[in-house]
């Protein structure tokens, strides 16, 4: 048997033989001429039928053809420039591989729109066109760019538990687990872990893979599933060295999807701007700017999703840039292991980054130093002698480390400016979605 080729590959058998496969997008039924329009993972292809240059077996084919069908043709491929994708084969075989019921919960040409909840449900035929694809190729090479980044930067990738004990940030957004009896808890970050394996002489680490967050909000930008990018470092000078690093990452993967992605880009009308120097504002500085523009913050209070927009807008003014860094969030906002600053131990030496209005990624220099760490547990109402695994990290030698985390989705969401999260996911995970 022949091997089959895609439809980008027919340039190279024109006037000669070639097997292709694909699913029935179109069917036109014209007297003594039929044509199939048919798709596969690369573009289109035509199959012509003269009812002069074909057996009466398969010109009968279409007849029965339903859209969305399965077919495998083999025949002579011909230049066309009228038929989809620039080529048509006329078929010496035509098999029906798979005939496809009537009508299809979706029209997957994209011709008539359908409700979001309705493309999840059939999310496999909500998939099945040029510009999800597209999207999910891209979604794989900005993995493959980041995790390209941080080997170059001399990064170790590791791998961590994700069925874990209460960890140092549990709460109300944990899953929990029955583990042979026993209370378990779906990780809801690798946070104990990074910090292990930096303390553990790695130095240097990045983990990608699954966090849970057991958050019942429906909102545009949450999951209780998504995938994490996690890192952590060893030896900073200071919490301006992990915002370096993912300043550089976003760069890095920016510049390289521009380079080699940008016929995928172009389906979303996409060209994103690699950030030459993100700014870099404190929280207080930020709540100045936003209070001239007539938006009050708070003392000891965090932006809401307003502010951020806001600031957003003021930064791409001011600085040029759609990428800006917020620091020095309020100790009480923050988790009990981020450092303080002795001048200022109202704040912490913590950041968020934010893109476009969204926020996209949250980091901190970590509280390496014992003492200093179990009085910070001991103010937030923690005993730090409890969390046993994590108090011993620091009891026997941990270097000044820091580190950031982030999720895939939303950056998903945000370079190509999609309106949901959950369309920059294969099956999304929320409050009310389980299925598929």
């Amino acid at each position: 048997m022949k091997e089959r080729v895609h439809s980008t590959q027919l340039k190279q058998f024109i006037g000669k033989t070639a097997v292709a496969a694909g699913w029935v997008q179109d069917i036109r039924l014209m007297g003594g001429l039929k044509f199939l329009v048919v798709k596969d993972r690369e573009g289109f292809f035509q199959i012509t039928l003269p009812k002069k240059a074909v057996s009466a077996e398969i010109f009968a084919v279409p007849d029965k053809l339903t859209k969305e069908s399965v077919v495998r043709v083999e025949g002579e491929v011909k230049a066309a420039v009228q038929a989809a994708g620039g080529y048509e084969i006329i078929p010496a075989r035509l098999e029906v591989v798979s005939l496809a019921g009537a009508p299809t919960p979706l029209d997957t040409s994209g011709k008539i729109e359908s409700g979001l909840d309705a493309r999840l449900d059939y999310r496999f035929l909500d998939l099945r066109n040029h510009k999800s694809i597209a999207l999910f190729k891209l979604r794989a090479k900005m993995l493959k760019y980041v995790i390209d980044y941080f080997e170059q930067q001399g990064f170790i990738g590791i791998n961590t538990p994700k069925l874990t004990s209460a960890g140092v940030e549990s709460g109300a957004e944990l899953f929990e687990v029955n583990y042979f009896g026993r209370k378990a808890c779906l990780a809801q970050s690798p946070q104990i872990y990074k910090q292990m394996m930096v303390c553990a002489g790695f130095e240097k680490v990045y983990e990608i893979g699954a966090v849970y967050r057991a958050e019942k909000s429906q909102t545009t930008r949450h999951l209780t599933e998504f995938t994490g990018i996690d890192f952590e470092m060893g030896f900073i000078d200071s919490f301006h060295d992990p915002m370096d690093v993912i300043e550089g990452m976003f760069r890095h993967v920016i510049a390289e999807l521009n380079k080699n992605c940008a016929k995928e880009l172009a389906l979303f009308n996409r060209k994103p701007v690699v950030p030459k120097k993100i700014p870099r504002l404190s929280l207080d500085e930020a709540k100045k700017l936003l209070a001239a523009q007539g938006k009050k913050i708070p003392d000891g209070e965090d932006l809401d999703p307003e502010g951020e927009r806001l600031i957003a807008k003021i930064v791409k003014e001011k600085f040029g840039e759609e990428f800006v860094f917020l620091t020095h969030y309020p100790w009480g906002k923050r988790p009990f292991y981020h450092m303080r600053p002795v001048d200022d131990p109202k704040v912490t030496l913590s950041f968020d980054l934010v893109w476009n209005g969204i926020e996209v990624s949250t980091g901190a220099q970590r509280e390496h130093r014992y003492e200093v760490l179990k009085a910070q547990a001991k103010e937030k109402g923690l005993d730090l002698d409890a969390m046993k695994d994590y108090a011993n990290l620091f009891k026997y030698g941990a270097p000044p480390h820091g580190g950031a985390g982030l999720g895939l989705d939303r950056f998903v969401e945000c370079l190509l400016e999609l309106d949901n999260i959950r369309e920059g996911i294969l099956l999304p995970r929320d409050p009310i979605r389980l299925t598929p």
